[in-house]
């Protein structure tokens, strides 16, 4: 089954409701009898069905619906009035049930919102031919009524339903010219971007807290697939790091409530409830929050952790304040990706004013590279071609920074911090910022690039302090080393001491990037990780 689902925008990018398909205001007093006056006509065409909860086939999805009900005490029609779904709702959740093969209290103990099958993953069939999906979700509430005001349905109520279907397919029709004319706007304002023109987004972009969901969804799509969890779990410097500080330090968990900003797989805040915390919520925007759900399930955490789906700038937590937020929020050299925005606004909005966000101390590190051959084979490589010119690259080539393992011994200088970050007092404002370093020469060759890295305390309260550095000769982790190649290589001697400035500030039309510029020997350059 092949199914469309169309997001309408206002003329200001919010998604606009699509029409009701049932008001969903009638009462239902759970009488085991409301499925018996379903049509008749179905029994006559009825195809085996497969229980959601169980093995048994039934006869129809009339009987699969009584199944449900007396054996396993689940009521569809409670549960289409209690979310509100639509028919793409009630697909959705027929899906995620079969796909994900919950059990019925899990379903009829979820909350109001959010909503486990929200993604448009579950509008794929997770059983191809599936009988109830070609259940109309109305039908089975307005029959429901029927039955119960008159054991079968009468004149006026097949009217009424037509009447009604007609009403809904008129609001459609207006529905979806309004989206053919918000997607023409949508061509006009991406030709003004692509032009450098003005759009009617006013202000300027500076925190990823400014961003719309649509604006955002790449990034937390990204962290939705399981590969790049994978990656980090098996980064040991990282995930040992956070364990150890935890488990050595129980002093600072023991009956604490502990706050998880991008839980992803659940690790840390599985870390933080073995050692010994009272409450843990863990928040993750993307999809990969389904599964830390199954994990914190199977490891017998989930009375004392609780999961939700959503931006931290855009939730409420069901606690006033927290004692403790836990986060892995640090990108390539250290603030890639803008998540610590995030961190920041969770701690001034719910932490106790005891309270410690943690990690708790950072240092951003400069150091100088020779590295010839290298910078022959990614910048002058472009003089010579195959006997063609083409040095323009160049311009493209250089400004971008490249993350990778650097060969320790390519260092040419003593390492020097830039900038030291602490998480329990740091404002958004600082997250950009200039600094003037000096890099101390301790060889005879040519600069070729400038090198910069991080490395993360665990300090506040530990009587067991923890830390790890990403610098190139520490282990290897995911982060890797942020390279910056010179355009030119500079010439220097050792004892010398090569200073410079740096600017590091997010990129407007993508907070979530940055643009880092170095000024060194008379000679500017911006480079940007994205």
């Amino acid at each position: 089954m092949s199914v469309t689902v169309l997001l309408l925008t206002d003329c200001d990018g919010d998604v606009e409701d699509m029409p009701e398909l049932s008001d969903g205001d009638d009462e239902y007093d759970g009488d085991e009898e409301q499925w018996q006056c379903l049509d008749e006509d179905e029994e006559e065409d009825s195809q085996p069905v497969k229980c959601l909860f169980c093995d048994r086939l039934l006869t129809s999805v009339v009987a699969t619906m009584q199944h449900c009900t007396a054996d396993h005490q689940v009521n569809f029609v409670d549960l289409i009035r209690k979310h509100n779904l639509d028919d793409y709702g009630y697909i959705k959740m027929i899906n995620f049930v079969r796909s994900k093969n919950c059990d019925a209290s899990y379903l009829t103990g979820l909350p109001d919102a959010p909503l486990p099958w929200e993604s448009e993953d579950f509008l794929r069939p997770a059983l191809q031919d599936d009988p109830l999906l070609q259940t109309d979700p109305e039908e089975l509430c307005s029959r429901e009524v029927s039955s119960q005001s008159s054991g079968a349905e009468s004149d006026n109520a097949v009217l009424r339903r037509a009447q009604a279907a007609e009403e809904r397919a008129h609001h459609s029709e207006e529905a979806l010219a309004r989206a053919m004319d918000d997607l023409h706007k949508l061509k006009l304002l991406a030709q003004g971007l692509v032009l450098n023109a003005d759009t009617s987004k006013s202000g300027k972009l500076g925190t990823v807290a400014e961003l719309r969901d649509d604006e955002d969804e790449a990034y937390f799509s990204s962290y939705g697939h399981y590969g790049i969890h994978e990656e980090m779990l098996k980064d040991k410097v990282r995930t040992e790091s956070y364990r150890d500080f935890m488990y050595r330090n129980p002093e600072v968990f023991k009956d604490k409530v502990v706050l998880d900003v991008g839980c992803g797989t659940g690790i840390l805040s599985m870390f933080a409830a073995r050692a010994g915390a009272k409450k843990v919520i863990a928040v993750d925007q993307s999809e990969i929050i389904y599964q830390a759900m199954d994990i914190v399930r199977s490891n017998q955490l989930e009375d004392k952790i609780t999961l939700i789906k959503g931006r931290i700038e855009d939730i409420n937590l069901p606690v006033e304040k927290v004692d403790i937020i836990i986060s892995e929020w640090m990108g390539y050299f250290l603030l890639f990706e803008s998540m610590l925005d995030s961190v920041l606004h969770a701690r001034d909005l719910y932490l106790a004013d005891d309270g410690s966000v943690y990690p708790d101390l950072c240092n951003i590190s400069l150091a100088a590279v020779g590295d010839t051959q290298k910078h022959k084979d990614r910048i002058a490589f472009w003089d010579d071609v195959y006997g063609f010119n083409m040095a323009c690259m160049k311009k493209a080539v250089v400004p971008e920074a490249v993350v990778e393992v650097l060969n320790a011994d390519t260092l040419i200088s003593e390492p020097t911090v830039i900038q030291t970050l602490d998480c329990n007092k740091v404002c958004l404002s600082e997250l950009e910022f200039s600094s003037d370093f000096c890099l101390k020469i301790t060889k005879n060759t040519d600069c070729t690039a400038i090198v910069g890295y991080f490395d993360i305390f665990f300090d506040k309260g530990c009587s067991n302090k923890v830390m790890f550095s990403t610098g190139p000769q520490a282990t290897k982790t995911h982060w890797k080393q942020t390279v910056f190649l010179l355009e030119r290589p500079v010439s220097v001697q050792a004892g010398e001491e090569l200073k410079g400035k740096i600017t590091v500030r997010k990129n407007k039309k993508d907070p979530r990037s940055l643009l880092v510029t170095f000024d060194l020997r008379d000679r500017k350059q911006t480079y940007s990780l994205q």
